[in-house]
């Protein structure tokens, strides 16, 4: 299928990138069981590539793998995935708190987003890139965001939000940066679309085999079934 309908494999689009970032990719299985997504983190330097993920129930942390050797905690150790109420949050950032509270308070993803901004980290100026899994009333929709600079500067930030209903065996992947470079190029575009597989360790193998070998850090994937509201994950860290 060629255009904007295409569905890539994201092996391909991701294997010969050295700095995709962190990315995000929400979808349904193939069979349409399954809600589906998946977070991956990536580092270039030393503060960066010395994370670990963990778990405790619904909620995954990062935590520095050798504390002693943590330099700035800020941008770094964050809580990319929490459940409020009805919604599954993922993002790459501390905005899931923000994205959390709202929620509970009955106010909406948007609004949440529109108090945060890119990461503070000139020249780079990172995206934030956000995603919810919503399961009210026994349906399943999900949204995606990405918050990034203006401008060179980081003058002003602009938000892009994009809604979507699900589709059997399609997913969408956002990710901070196109890909490696001084200063590192913010995603540019619309998610792209990609194939999301029934079978939920093929999908990380995929993922994780595919993403640079020096720089990929931490892989969380899981898969809820739509009818019992039951999951299971994979979890890969490079640090052990």
């Amino acid at each position: 299928m060629n255009g904007i309908y295409q569905v890539h494999d994201i092996g391909q689009l991701i294997k010969d990138n050295s700095y995709v970032g962190r990315g995000i990719v929400i979808g349904m299985s193939e069979s349409g069981k399954k809600a589906v997504f998946a977070y991956f983190i990536m580092g270039r330097s030393e503060n960066s590539r010395n994370r670990v993920f963990t778990e405790k129930g619904e909620e995954v942390t990062i935590y520095p793998f050798d504390a002693s050797k943590v330099k700035d905690p800020s941008l770094i150790i964050y809580s990319p995935v929490r459940r409020a109420g009805d919604s599954v949050i993922v993002t790459n950032g501390d905005q899931t708190d923000t994205v959390y509270d709202f929620l509970m308070k009955g106010k909406t993803f948007e609004e949440a987003l529109d108090t945060r901004c890119f990461e503070p980290d000139a020249p780079n100026f990172t995206p934030r890139i956000s995603g919810v899994l919503d399961f009210a009333d026994g349906s399943f929709t999900y949204k995606m965001s990405i918050l990034k600079s203006a401008d060179e500067k980081g003058s002003a930030c602009n938000r892009y939000t994009f809604s979507y209903a699900p589709l059997k065996g399609v997913g969408h992947f956002i990710h901070t940066y196109n890909c490696d470079g001084d200063p590192i190029p913010t995603f540019t575009g619309e998610p792209e679309r990609v194939c999301i597989p029934d079978d939920m360790n093929a999908f990380a193998d995929t993922l994780w085999n595919n993403l640079n070998e020096a720089n990929k850090i931490s892989l969380y994937v899981r898969y809820t079934d739509l009818a019992t509201g039951k999951f299971e994950r994979v979890l890969i860290n490079k640090n052990k």
